[in-house]
């Protein structure tokens, strides 16, 4: 008997040629069709604006050669007559490869779709943003966790009992990784609550700076130095933060002073010389301006005011004009700012001297 003749699981040794030429050939069109099909894709997607053409590229293009070819052969090896067992085999190994692909798919459909998301969201709807992120990844936690279960049902495994098994054993997991659960779930809490967002300017103790990125275990912050900070979320949940993001207007307040020698006139005129100049400027809020106290060397006054903007550039530019502004008037008027000094008695009648900084 001739090798040709020889049979291997009852089928001869030519249908065995035969099953892998086919099952090549299938490989071969699965794969150039994938080719062509990538290629008028991408032609089309540059022609439109929407986002299904780019993602059906994508996801062509996440498409396993692996995947094709154990696809085209279980297709090759029907022509075939293969016992119970090697068949049930055969199923198993094409069900499984089947199912990683689809979730390969699924895994980048659901990071293409949230990433997108949160490109068009990021600057009209942080927090959303935030969310999406933070969902995105248990999406494909559930996604590979049903996924894995598939596979041990497939294979023969009690679901059920493992299930429970899991349970069980979830318990001792749990309390050897609590604070890796804590950063976790405090994660789950910043994506719910929204103390902050991506792109909120926060102060955590003495370190502040811009929300960079808020991931399971930790979030970063780009300081002003431009160093980046990394907090794990539950350290940060526990610490008080301010958030300048939320700032809807910036309460302002300062004060300066002027000499003694000042008129009572004088004194009255200056109110209501800083409440015109507060008044006189955009995104300002005029409070109060009052003759506050006498200092040691000078009669303060204390101005408080709003800027209706958060931001900080403007309100230091409303500062500054203020200040150009109580100056220049000041000098037209007449008015001195007052300075540290010192008047000094001698006792043998001298008239007094006054001398600024330190005293001979």
């Amino acid at each position: 008997m001739n090798l040709l003749e020889r049979t291997f699981y009852g089928n001869p040794f030519y249908d065995w040629i035969g099953a892998v030429v086919i099952s090549l050939a299938l490989a071969l069109i699965f794969y150039f069709t994938r080719r062509l099909l990538i290629h008028r894709f991408t032609l089309w997607s540059r022609k439109t604006e929407t986002r299904l053409d780019d993602f059906v590229v994508d996801i062509l293009t996440h498409t396993r050669f692996l995947f094709l070819l154990v696809i085209a052969f279980y297709f090759g090896l029907q022509y075939l007559e293969l016992p119970p067992k090697p068949e049930r085999l055969i199923t198993h190994i094409t069900i499984i490869v089947l199912l990683v692909q689809v979730a390969f798919w699924g895994n980048r459909g659901i990071a293409l779709w949230f990433n997108d998301y949160i490109k068009r969201h990021k600057d009209t709807d942080a927090a959303g943003a935030t969310t999406m992120s933070v969902l995105g990844f248990i999406a494909r936690v559930v996604l590979w966790s049903v996924l894995l279960l598939m596979i041990l049902d497939n294979l023969g495994f009690n679901i059920t009992t493992l299930v429970a098994s899991l349970g069980v054993g979830g318990v001792a997991v749990a309390l050897a990784v609590q604070n890796i659960l804590g950063d976790i779930f405090a994660s789950l809490s910043i994506a719910m609550d929204k103390p902050f967002v991506i792109g909120d300017f926060i102060i955590v103790d003495e370190h502040l700076g811009t929300i960079e990125y808020i991931g399971l275990k930790s979030t970063r912050i780009r300081s002003l130095g431009g160093e980046q900070i990394i907090f794990s979320n539950a350290d940060l949940l526990k610490s008080r933060i301010r958030n300048y993001k939320r700032m809807y207007e910036r309460r302002v307040v300062f004060t300066f002073g002027v000499i003694y020698q000042t008129s009572a006139e004088k004194l009255k005129k200056i109110p209501v010389m800083v409440r015109n100049i507060v008044e006189s400027l955009e995104k300002t809020r005029f409070d109060r301006a009052h003759f506050k106290e006498y200092g040691d060397s000078s009669l303060n006054f204390e101005v408080v005011y709003f800027v209706r903007d958060p931001d900080y550039n403007i309100y230091m530019d409303i500062q500054q004009a203020i200040n150009l502004s109580i100056f220049e008037q000041f000098a037209n008027e007449g008015i001195d700012f007052a300075y540290p000094t010192r008047t000094l008695y001698f006792a043998g009648g001298d008239a007094p001297t006054t001398a600024s900084g330190l005293t001979r």
